[in-house]
């Protein structure tokens, strides 16, 4: 035994003091279970070792041979399992790292969170944007997986970003939740599962459901910067600050539902106008004491619910609604039915309750429909009934009350009432989720881009894109198709805006799928492919009947682009965009008045006309002496032609003036002829001007 340590010994030393070179045998690539050989030359320069040069999931790998640019023959230096072995374990140290860089940083103070939070900054640890972008979450791996996820300030790997969401996940992270459940619905990186997104989604809806309240909660506004750019005259739904301020003037005046307006605007937020319920408590104050009932309704929600402006009070909000419901408003007729309902100032009465709740949603109020459809649902004073529910859920989610899609979603989800549909219920989910407190950083993101701001902008956005946010994804494929943002370089921007647009595309978005089209065509982002150009503007054509795809599959049949060449068909398509839309008509006649033309000398080209002209002899179709007969008829076609010219020019004798009216007296004397102006209505002079 102390013969075997001291040979043991003495062979560490050996080995300690021998270089040893261990060749390793690489597996896959073309060159499998070869050895490598050191050194290799990769791009001009000689590697002795394994490298993960040339690689974006940093696996090592080696040439088989001298010269790999020629040869080509390469493998990996570790199995599949190694590799992911030793990529956790280096995930585990980056995390640590960066987890002590975070805590280290200064935390600034913000309200909207609400929680303990780990503040990471972006900038000055990645030298990404000038100045410092906050983002607060819940844990630090969330916002590692989105650096990695969207490549800001590191080399972007969508494996990594997978592990930190789904650390995030596994630390109670909602967006990380949510993040997790748009992958897994979207198949974006990982193997599409609806059951998975559905656990995911369903865990974020549950916390945002929650959190709504009686007055509903904060509006969210979406806002697509393509149409706002391109389309500057449409309605994006922000209201211009001279508008505010008209209808601001409007209320001061006394103007009621000026009043009510922007008691419902400040109250709810959204529409470029901030929630503000002090404001909102003032103009429906006002309204109320002009005798406005929906102002009454609305004074006795903010007091059900209270605020921090409003302390809340069951008895004043009893009153209130009581005032609005004896005059008929179904507000007040709802608040009433949710005060018996769960007992506000008032002993529990189910009978009460169900009887307001249906003279509401009578009147179409969704608040009535929405808890009919509860009471149904959950048999309370009622005997319990899917169908009423799922009747009254689908009515009040067409007014888009959130907790309407959320009932939805539950039912669909278990199979209660209805067939178990999961992607009808995870669709359902996602619309709650994107109703959660994340969705301010729409505005905000808006926001900085409204002011110039582009790499803020873009930054907000991709974080929301990520989140599953289909007006998000184009408006980052947009900034990047402006090529305004300055995070990226160059031959990024492309590539990276194809990739948001396939996804704004994937969720319905029918200028997306005409965008995708677009970029094959022209080969932005990717080689060019007529072939799949095709693919998508036939998507965008039959799915949601887009004009501009209809046009775009005239134009490529009329040239024979990605498809047989077919003039009748780019006519029936040309024909299907005017229909489409108005906007295409004139386009669409200019394309057919070339179209014609086309068709024109592709007929005159089939028919061959100088073979066919050169085959009939007039000789004997007229006779030997045919030209003079034709010169003849040119002749006396000529001769009638002036003739007719001569009689036109000569002069007409003129007509001798009209003998005098005689006179008549003052008052009935009728105004020349063309000096009578007929009259004109108002509006027809107008018109005129």
């Amino acid at each position: 035994r102390s013969t075997r340590m001291e040979w043991s010994t003495e062979s560490k030393a050996l080995v300690k003091s021998v270089k040893i070179a261990i060749i390793p045998v690489v597996n896959g690539g073309t060159a499998n279970r070869e050895p490598c050989l050191f050194p290799f030359l990769f791009l001009g320069k000689e590697y002795s070792d394994c490298t993960t040069d040339g690689r974006g999931d940093e696996r090592l790998w080696c040439a088989t041979t001298y010269d790999y640019d020629r040869d080509k023959r390469w493998g990996f230096c570790e199995s599949k399992s190694a590799w992911a072995f030793q990529t956790l374990r280096k995930l585990k140290s980056e995390l640590l790292l960066y987890s002590n860089i975070i805590q280290n940083q200064p935390r600034p103070q913000n309200k909207n969170c609400r929680r303990p939070q780990v503040w990471f900054i972006l900038g000055s640890n990645f030298q990404m944007l000038e100045g410092t972008t906050f983002i607060c979450t819940n844990n630090s791996t969330q916002a590692l997986g989105f650096l990695y996820a969207a490549g800001l300030g590191v080399n972007s790997s969508q494996a990594k970003a997978l592990v930190y969401y789904t650390f995030g996940a596994l630390g109670g992270n909602l967006v990380a939740h949510m993040i997790l459940g748009y992958r897994y619905w979207g198949g974006v990186g990982v193997t599409q599962s609806c059951e998975s997104a559905l656990t995911h989604y369903r865990l974020v809806a549950n916390h945002v459901a929650s959190d709504v309240s009686l007055t509903g909660g904060t509006a969210v506004q979406r806002v697509r910067l393509l149409d706002e750019v391109e389309n500057p005259g449409s309605t994006s739904g922000m209201l211009e600050e001279d508008l505010i301020q008209y209808y601001q003037f409007l209320a001061e005046k006394g103007d009621v539902q000026a009043q009510v307006g922007l008691g419902q605007l400040h109250l709810h937020g959204g529409r470029g106008v901030e929630q503000n319920h002090q404001r909102a408590y003032d103009y429906f104050n006002q309204a109320a004491n002009a005798g406005n009932t929906h102002a009454m309704a609305f004074l006795g929600k903010m007091y059900s619910d209270g605020s921090e402006y409003l302390s809340q009070n069951n008895e004043t909000a009893l009153q209130y609604f009581k005032k609005a419901s004896d005059l008929g408003n179904p507000v007040g007729q709802s608040g009433l039915g949710m005060a018996y309902l769960y007992g506000r100032g008032v002993p529990v009465n189910y009978e009460l309750a169900l009887k307001y709740f249906q003279k509401a949603a009578e009147q179409g109020w969704v608040d009535g429909q929405l808890q009919l459809g509860t009471m149904y649902y959950n048999g309370i004073g009622v005997k319990r009934d899917y169908k009423q529910a799922l009747k009254f859920f689908n009515l009040a989610s067409q007014a888009g009350h959130i907790l309407a899609f959320y009932n939805l979603a539950q039912m669909h989800a278990t199979g209660t009432g209805v067939m178990r549909s999961c992607h009808t219920a995870v669709e359902l989910f996602k619309n709650v989720c994107e109703r959660g407190r994340w969705s301010e950083r729409l505005m905000a993101a808006y926001r900085s881009f409204k002011d110039g701001d582009m790499d803020g902008s873009l930054v907000q956005y991709l974080l929301l894109a990520e989140q599953g946010y289909e007006v998000a994804q184009s408006n980052v494929a947009f900034i990047l198709d402006q090529t305004e943002a300055r995070i990226f370089s160059e031959n990024e921007t492309y590539p990276r805006a194809l990739l948001h647009w396939t996804r704004a595309a994937a969720q319905g978005y029918t200028v997306a799928r005409i965008k995708l089209g677009d970029y094959h065509f022209y080969g932005y982002g990717t080689d060019v492919d007529y072939e799949t150009a095709v693919i998508h503007y036939r998507l965008a054509s039959e799915q949601q009947h887009s004009a501009q795809a209809m046009f775009n599959l005239g134009y490529m049949h009329e040239k024979g682009l990605g498809i047989k060449q077919d003039i009748h068909l780019a006519k029936r398509f040309y024909d299907m965009a005017a229909e489409a839309s108005p906007d295409a008509q004139v386009p669409v006649f200019l394309a057919l008045c070339k179209l014609g033309l086309v068709y024109t000398l592709q007929y005159m080209h089939d028919l061959n006309m100088t073979e066919l002209v050169s085959k009939v002899d007039l000789d004997q179709l007229l006779g030997p002496e045919w030209d003079l007969y034709l010169m003849t008829v040119i002749a006396l076609l000529l001769g009638t032609v002036i003739a007719y010219r001569q009689r036109q020019h000569q002069p007409v004798p003129p007509r001798p003036p009209p003998l005098p009216a005689p006179a008549r007296p003052p008052q009935e004397q009728p105004q020349p002829e063309d000096q009578v102006q007929p009259e004109v209505p108002p509006q027809a002079e107008e018109e005129q001007q």
